[in-house]
This record gives structure tokens, sequence and C-alpha cells, in this order.
């Protein structure tokens, strides 16, 4: 149906008139193929695939590089007042976090005396950014000024201007790019600017969307004795990522993956996952993050729900029969044990938040997944440690780099954080992925991993529950 009509009377005026009269029927059948063409290029509905072009993760100078040592000694040096007890407790958090000796910290983290100043921060913000960014650019070959849609988000950090302005300043985005900028959302934040990104993508036709996804760590090094904020220092490091969507019908071949399904499960409404992580001072006044110990029972009220719903979408007739008839038997027979379906039948790689090596363990018994499937998470925690919402994309690069995303493949990316909340994203592999990235972070030593992890006995968290 044409979106132009004409009343009869005018349209019987048009045609009698004689100066249609003399225009040659060849040239009026023209005209009125070439007005048709045009009413159905107006009308076409605009694709509602979204694709994702390719990404690129910030990876810090080698001078940023640090060992668990270096941390806990400068943790130590800057409080000086440590119990035994204390310390104990932190070696041993240290020990078993999961983490290598080859991470990075933010550079005020190498000075003598630890004093950050907002200019610090924004250093470490500004390198991870640009540092994401101008690989993202240079490895698409898109133009600043084609990127219609821009979402950043970083949880603790907040500036003004916001990130994203920073961004634009520096890109020189168009006047007209539609702008958000996340903050306080936690390590799920990453996807949710997914899903955010999509949503706008629907609305804003033939566009680009920039995504940009960190943390600042420079304020952030707690050096109380509230042993339930310590686990920042543990396991939190310096890293970015930044990611191209297009819903372009002619990125379609360019393309490395296109969204098929996003998941997002929240469950705030409650106190206590809404208290299991939250930004709080001490009783000495220093500020921290407080893990307390409803963060487990508020993680499986969030994630449970969450998983079932990708199960929902992506796994086989044959598992969802199999799940829901040992769901209706365990309610006469309480004694069957519950059925985990398959998720490896669907999905090729399951790439969930680094959280910790603890959450690590239990996704990998809840879910079934094989010790190579959870390859790339412990890496990355291992490799870069928690990088809070980019730690997924440093998973996917390493994939990527071990060229194991092949054409067709399903990536699954999952994370949760602080409200409590938890996002999911499917992705379709649309082609076979070049292995040989130069601007890979993992490049230039994937060939060193994976290496062997100590089965170390799990973290010394004796949380206790918020004020």
């Amino acid at each position: 149906m044409f979106l132009i009509t004409l009343d009869v009377k005018y349209l019987r005026i048009f045609l009698t008139h004689p100066v249609f009269n003399s225009i040659p029927k060849s040239i009026f059948l023209f005209l009125l193929m070439c007005l048709i063409m045009l009413c159905i290029v107006m009308t076409k509905k605009t694709s509602s695939n979204v694709y994702l072009i390719d990404f690129a993760c910030y990876k810090p100078p080698t001078s940023q590089g640090c060992s668990k040592e270096h941390v806990l000694k400068h943790v130590i040096n800057h409080n000086g007042h440590f119990s035994d007890e204390m310390l104990d407790f932190m070696k041993k958090g240290f020990e078993r976090c999961g983490l290598g000796d080859s991470t990075y910290l933010s550079e005020t983290y190498f000075e003598q005396c630890y004093k950050p100043l907002l200019k610090d921060s924004i250093r470490e913000v500004e390198m991870a950014i640009f540092g994401s960014v101008d690989k993202l650019l240079a490895k698409t070959g898109v133009r600043s000024e084609d990127i219609g849609i821009l979402v950043v988000n970083c949880c603790i950090y907040n500036i003004v201007p916001s990130l994203s302005s920073i961004i634009i300043n520096r890109y020189k985005l168009r006047d007209n790019t539609v702008t958000y900028n996340l903050s306080g959302m936690g390590c799920s934040a990453g996807l949710l600017a997914i899903i955010l990104a999509k949503h706008l993508l629907q609305v804003h036709h033939n566009s680009y969307a920039l995504i940009v996804s960190t943390e600042s760590i420079t304020e952030n090094m707690y050096l109380g004795e509230d042993r339930s904020k310590h686990l920042t220092n543990f396991v939190f490091r310096v890293g970015g990522a930044a990611i191209l969507l297009s819903n372009r019908s002619s990125d379609h071949n360019i393309s490395k993956y296109k969204l098929l399904h996003d998941i997002h499960t929240n469950t705030s409404s409650s106190d206590r996952s809404y208290n299991c992580i939250l930004r709080e001072e001490d009783n000495a006044g220093i500020v921290g993050v407080t893990i307390n110990s409803d963060l487990i029972v508020a993680a499986i009220a969030t994630i449970k729900p969450n998983v079932t719903k990708v199960g929902y979408l992506v796994l086989p007739i044959k598992e969802k029969l199999f799940y829901v008839v040992t769901y209706i038997t365990r309610k006469l027979i309480p004694s069957i044990n519950v059925y985990i379906p398959n998720y490896s039948t669907s999905i090729d790689h399951f790439l969930p938040h680094v959280g910790g090596k603890p959450v690590l363990d239990d996704l990998q018994k809840t879910l079934g997944f094989s010790d190579e499937t959870m390859e790339a998470s412990r890496m990355t925690l291992y490799r870069f440690g928690n990088t809070s919402s980019s730690s997924i994309w440093y998973e996917l690069a390493y994939v990527e780099a071990k060229g194991r995303v092949k054409k067709g493949n399903r990536v699954w990316q999952m994370a949760f954080g602080s409200g409590f909340k938890c996002n999911s994203v499917i992705w379709h592999a649309m082609k076979t992925v070049d292995h040989d990235d130069e601007l890979n972070p993992w490049t230039d030593e994937i060939d060193r991993f994976p290496v062997t992890l100590m089965d170390n006995n799990p973290l010394p968290m004796y949380f206790e529950p918020s004020q």
C-alpha cells in the first residue's frame, strides 16, 4: 500500500489535462514505474537484524603489569597497622583468587605514596577508552562521523562532563549522535549496554552503534580492616573494550556475529539482593565495596531464571521435554534428581563474567560445561583479572585467538553484578573468525595458554551482612 493517495476527482482532471495527453505513453510508463519504485523504497521495512562488526580490547603497557605480591605489599605499606589475622586473610585471598602475576593496575599503584587525584582517574579511563576505540576504528575502517549511537558504561567512576562527552569531543562525533552514559550498574552493564543499543538500532535505521565498557580502579583500593571489602583488591584490574554494532543490511557480509537473543533479569526489589554488593563506608569512614554473605543466594536467585529463559530460547525439544518430565515427576517423587539440560548441545562457546574462581566453579557444575568450554573464562581471570563489564570481551578475544570460532557457532555471553542483575546475549557467528589478528590482546602470547591452575581451596570469605 502506498503512502501517497490521490482523490479520484483530481486524478481524473490530471489524466484528461492536455499536458498529460501530450506526454508519450512510454515516458509516462517510465515515470510511473519510477514513482512505484520510490514508494517501495520509502515504505520498505528496515531490517531488524543487529550485527556485531568487530570489537577491540585494551591492553595496558607492560609497565603497568603487576604480581599479586606487589598488590599485597602495596596494600600493607599504605595501611601499616594490619593485624596478623588480617594479614593472613589477605595472603590467602591473593593466593586463591585465580589471578596470575601479569595482570594490570593503574599507574598510581606504582607510586610510593597512594594519594590518587581526579586527574589520575581520568588518565586511567582515557587510556582504556581511547586505547580500545582507536583499535576498533582501525580494525573496522568506520569513520567516527558515521557513528550515530554511543553507549558508555563505567560503574563507580563518574565525571563531568560525562565519559560519553569525552568520547564525542575526542573523536568529533556528529552533534546529533544519540548518547547514553551508564553508571552504577555493576559488572553486568556491558551487556546491558548491548541490549540498550539493540533497542536504539531498531529505531534509528542504517546506523552504527559504538559501545564502550570500562571501569576505574585508581581511587578504589581499599585500605581498611573490613574483610568483606577486600575482594576488589584481590580480583579487580585495569581493562576496557569497544564494540561496534550495525543494523545496516550491507554489513551482513563483513560482520563477525549477528545478535540472536538477549535476556535480562533483575532482583533489585529484594532487599537481600539489593544489599549483597554495596559501596559504602566502613566503621573508620574508609570507602569500599561490601560483598556480604547474601551474595551467593542473590546470585542464584537472579542467574537461575536467566539461564532458564536462555534454555527456552536455544535448547532443542528433546532437552526441554526431559526437563519438563523430570520437573513434574519430582513433584510426585522428590527423591529423583533434578535434570540439568545439556546446554552444550546448543551453545558452542559459553563466556560468563569472570567474577571470581568460586563463581566459575559453580556455573560449570550447574550447567555441565566441560573444562575446555570454561577455559576462556578461567584464562581471562588468570591473565587480565576481573576487568568488570569488559571481561566478557577478553574472553571472546581468547576463543578467537585460539581459532575456535567457526561459522554458525553460537556464543553465549553472561554478565552479572550488583543490584542483583544478570544479562545474557546469544550471538551467531557469521563467519569463521581469523585467529591471526595482530590487534587481539592475546595474539602475541596465546600459545602459552591454557596454563595449569592450582586447585586451591575457596577464597577465605568470612563476609558479614552489611549494616
